[in-house]
C-alpha cells in the first residue's frame, strides 16, 4: 500500500471584493516546473498502486467491448457528387481510414452494400488516420473536407492534445500534398464553392475563436482576414450552405447570436450581416429556395423563450413570415433545408425528434418521423446534397444499437441500411430503459433515464450520471461499453438536471447564473429517489460527470457527501471561481454568461463561491473520490482537479481513497485512439464496479 503524495502548501492570497482567499495549491498551476510533473506522475503511480488489484476486472471488460465490436468495418456509404465516401475500420488499427468509390451513374442513390470481405472497384483511400498518426503519442483529425467538385481534400490534425490543429491540402487526383500548410487553427475548415478558396477560424490570446481567414490555394501572399470579432464573449465558426449559395460566419455568445453571408462562388466577396445582434437575442440562419424565391429561414428567440421559425427574403430579413410559433411544451432547436424539403429538430417531452416539410409547391403539410420505443432519439446523418431523392436519419436508444435509415421522399417508405453491430449473444429485450421523475426541493419535477438488465434484483448497484450546463442535453444513445456494466447488475442512471436542455430553454435558464445551485439540488434529488424507490442504496450508489459535470460531481461531494460511495469526476471544472476571476485564461471571459462575472458583481463572487468545490472542502467524511485529467487541456486545467485532490486530502477527516490521475499527453477529450481509449472506459468501470459493488469487485473480493 502506497502512500498518497502530499503536495507541499504555500499560501497564495486571491482578493475580490474585500474576500480574501488563501489557496494552499496554486502552484501547481505550473506545468513548466519539473516538481509540478513529479507530483503529477507520483499521483499516477498512487493511482496505479491502489487499483492494481482492478487490473483482471479491467482486461475481462476490454475483452468483452472487443468481442462485442466489430473491428473491421464499414460506414453505410454517403453519396456526394460523383463519389460515394465511407469510412473503414481494422482489426488492429486506432484510426479509421477515409475512403470513397465511383457512383454508378447520376440516378445512382441506393448506396451500395460492402463489407470487409468486398472487394470494392474504383475504391481510393483519402486519408489515413493511422500513417497520420504513425509516431505522435496523440492524434485527433479536426477536419476532413473535400472540395464541392470532389477533386481536393483538407484535413487538419492535432498531436499534442491542445485542439490547435495544422491545416494541409491533398490532390486527389495525383495523392500529392499541397506546399501549403497553416498551423494553429480552430477546429474545421469550409471550402468556397470555387472550390480554390477555404475559411479557416484561429483563435486569441484566451484561446477564443475569434478571426475567419480566407485562404486561396497555391496564393503566394498572406491570408486574407475576411472578418475579426472584438468582443471577448463571442466565439466565431464559418460554414456553408448545403445549396453552396452562401458562406455564413456565426459569432455568438452563451444568450447572442450574429450572422453575416457572403456569396460562396465570389473569392473577394464582402460579408454583410443578416440581423445585427442585439443582446439576448439567439438566432441561426437557413437558406431555402421557396417557389423559386431565395429565403433566408431564421430560427430565433426574440419574444419566444423556446424559439420561433420565421422566413425573409434573403435581401430583406427584416421582412419576416413566421412559419412555426414559439410554444411552452416544444424546444426548437434547427431547420435544415433542401430543394424539396425542410426537416425541422424539435424537443418535446426531454427527447429529440424530426419532421419532414415539402416545399415544392410552397409550404406543404409537415409530417413528424416517429419510432416505435418510447426512448428513441432521432437526427439527420449525412445528407451533403441539395437535391435529392433520399433522406437519412439516424435513430437509437440505450438499448437500440444506431440504426440508419433512409426515406425515400417520393413514396414515403422508410428503409433500414444498417444496424450498428453488436457482436456475441446481445439482445435488447434483455434489457430494459425506462423514464423516471424525481421531485426536487421546489416541486420541479426531474426526469431520470434508466437502464438495466430485465432481469435485475434490486436494489442494485447504479451508477448515476449528470451534466447540466450550457443547454447541453443528454439524450439517448447506444453504448457497447456499458454492456459491461448492465451484465454486472448495475443500473446505469442519468440525471437530467436543470442547465441542460432537455426540458427547453427555461430548463436551461434555472441551472445557470444565480440559479445554478438548482443542478446540484436536482441530481441530489434524483439520488435520494432512486434510493427511496428501492432501486439502490447509499452505499452502493456512484456517481458520474465530467468537465462542467465534473463541478456538479465536486459540488455534491460537497453538498450531500453521505448520499454516494464514490464519485467519479473527469476533467473536472471544481475551481470555477479562480478560472472565471482571471480574463487571460482560455475561455474565462465566453463563459461570463453562463456563470456570470465575478469580477464586476461581488453577490456573483458570493454566490459563486458558495458552490465552488475547491472552496468548500470541509472537515468531514467524503465518499472515495477518482479524479481524471489530461495535462494539455485547454478548457478545464489539470490544475482544477490537482488542487481539488490535494484540498480534500489535506481536509476530511475518512480513510476513503481519493485519487487523481492525468493523461501526460492528452486534452480535454482524453487519450487518442480507439483501443487506448477502451482502456481508459476499462479502468473508469472497473473503478465504478469495485467501489458500488465491493463485495463483489473490491480488494477483498478476489
Amino acid at each position: 500500500m502506497t502512500h498518497a503524495p502530499t503536495p507541499k502548501r504555500v499560501d497564495t492570497h486571491r482578493v475580490h471584493h474585500n474576500d480574501v482567499f488563501i489557496d494552499p495549491y496554486e502552484w501547481l498551476r505550473d506545468k513548466s516546473d519539473p516538481e509540478v510533473i513529479a507530483h503529477l506522475e507520483a499521483e499516477n503511480s498512487h493511482v496505479e498502486a491502489q487499483t492494481a488489484f482492478q487490473e483482471p476486472l479491467r482486461q475481462m471488460i476490454f475483452e468483452e467491448i472487443k468481442a462485442r465490436t466489430k473491428e473491421t468495418d464499414l460506414s453505410v456509404p454517403v453519396r456526394r457528387g460523383d463519389w460515394w465516401y465511407y469510412g473503414r475500420s481494422f482489426a488492429g488499427k486506432q484510426y479509421g481510414v477515409h475512403c470513397r468509390c465511383p457512383v454508378a451513374g447520376p440516378d445512382d442513390w441506393k448506396p451500395p452494400v460492402f463489407d470487409e470481405h468486398t472487394e470494392i472497384v474504383g475504391e481510393e483511400v483519402l486519408l489515413d488516420e493511422n500513417a497520420e498518426a504513425d509516431g505522435h503519442d496523440f492524434f485527433a483529425l479536426g477536419a476532413s473536407s473535400v472540395s464541392p467538385d470532389g477533386t481536393l481534400l483538407a484535413f487538419s490534425v492535432d498531436i499534442i492534445g491542445d485542439e490547435r490543429y495544422t491545416l494541409q491540402f491533398k490532390d486527389l487526383q495525383t495523392g500529392v500534398l499541397y506546399p501549403d500548410r497553416i498551423p494553429g487553427i480552430g477546429l474545421g475548415v469550409t471550402w468556397a464553392a470555387d472550390n480554390a478558396c477555404v475559411y479557416y477560424t484561429t483563435v486569441d490570446e484566451s484561446w477564443r475563436p475569434d478571426t475567419v481567414w480566407r485562404h486561396r490555394l497555391g496564393a503566394s501572399g498572406p491570408d486574407e482576414q475576411v472578418f475579426c470579432e472584438p468582443d471577448e464573449r463571442f466565439w466565431v465558426a464559418v460554414g456553408r450552405t448545403r445549396s453552396n449559395a452562401y458562406i455564413l460566419i456565426a459569432a455568438g455568445s452563451s444568450i447572442t447570436s450574429e450572422v453575416r453571408y457572403a456569396d460562396a462562388m465570389d473569392p473577394e466577396a464582402e460579408f454583410t450581416t443578416v440581423l445585427p445582434r442585439r443582446d439576448g437575442v439567439e438566432y441561426s440562419v437557413e437558406h431555402a429556395v421557396i417557389e423559386g424565391r431565395d429565403r433566408f429561414l431564421i430560427l430565433h428567440n426574440d419574444g419566444a423563450a423556446n424559439f420561433t421559425l420565421v422566413e425573409a427574403p434573403v435581401e430583406d430579413p427584416r421582412s419576416q413570415t413566421t412559419l412555426i410559433a414559439a410554444r411552452d411544451d416544444v424546444r426548437l432547436e434547427g431547420v435544415d433545408a433542401f430543394a424539396h424539403h425542410l426537416v425541422v429538430h424539435y424537443r418535446r417531452e426531454a427527447l429529440p425528434s424530426l419532421q419532414l416539410w415539402p416545399i415544392d409547391n410552397g409550404y406543404g403539410t409537415p409530417e413528424e418521423i416517429v419510432f416505435d420505443s418510447e426512448l428513441m432519439a432521432s437526427g439527420l446523418a449525412g445528407n451533403p446534397n441539395w437535391d435529392s431523392p433520399r433522406l437519412r436519419i439516424g435513430a437509437t436508444s440505450f438499448v437500440t444499437p444506431t440504426q440508419i435509415f433512409e426515406i425515400d421522399l417520393a413514396s414515403g417508405e422508410r428503409i433500414l441500411l444498417r444496424e450498428q453491430p453488436v457482436l456475441g449473444d446481445y439482445r435488447r429485450e434483455d434489457y430494459v430503459e425506462r423514464r423516471d421523475w424525481a421531485v426536487a426541493d421546489d416541486g420541479t419535477r426531474i426526469p431520470i433515464s434508466l437502464i438495466h438488465r430485465r432481469d435485475l434484483k434490486k436494489p442494485a448497484p447504479t451508477v448515476l450520471y449528470g451534466y447540466g450546463a450550457y443547454e447541453s442535453s443528454e439524450d439517448p444513445r447506444f453504448s457497447i461499453a456499458r454492456l459491461s456494466l448492465l451484465d454486472r447488475g448495475m443500473i446505469f442512471a442519468i440525471a437530467h438536471v436543470r442547465g441542460g436542455g432537455e426540458m427547453g430553454r427555461l430548463w436551461y435558464e434555472s441551472g445557470k447564473l444565480m440559479e445554478k445551485r438548482n443542478t446540484f439540488t436536482d441530481f441530489i434529488a434524483a439520488a435520494s429517489h432512486l434510493v427511496e424507490t428501492g432501486a439502490t442504496r447509499s452505499q452502493n450508489l456512484v456517481a458520474l460527470g465530467g468537465s462542467a459535470g465534473g463541478l456538479l460531481m465536486g459540488a455534491v461531494a460537497n453538498m450531500a457527501p453521505g448520499q454516494f460511495a464514490g464519485i467519479l469526476a473527469q476533467v473536472p471544472f471544481v475551481d470555477p471561481l479562480t478560472t472565471i476571476l482571471d480574463p487571460s485564461l482560455p475561455l474565462t471571459v465566453t463563459e461570463w454568461d453562463e456563470w456570470g462575472n465575478p469580477l464586476a458583481d461581488a453577490d456573483v463572487y458570493t454566490y459563486m463561491k458558495s458552490y465552488s468545490p475547491y472552496e468548500n472542502v470541509e472537515a468531514k467524511e467524503y465518499p472515495a473520490i477518482l479524479a481524471m485529467t489530461s495535462l494539455n487541456d485547454t478548457r478545464v486545467f489539470y490544475v482544477e482537479p490537482a488542487k481539488w485532490v490535494a484540498a480534500l486530502r489535506h481536509t476530511k477527516i475518512d480513510s476513503h481513497p481519493v485519487l487523481l490521475r492525468t493523461q501526460m499527453a492528452a486534452g480535454h477529450g482524453g487519450i487518442s485512439g480507439r483501443y487506448e481509449r477502451w482502456r481508459e472506459t476499462t479502468f473508469q468501470y472497473a473503478w465504478l464496479l469495485a467501489t458500488a459493488d465491493p463485495q463483489r469487485f473490491g480488494p477483498q473480493a478476489r
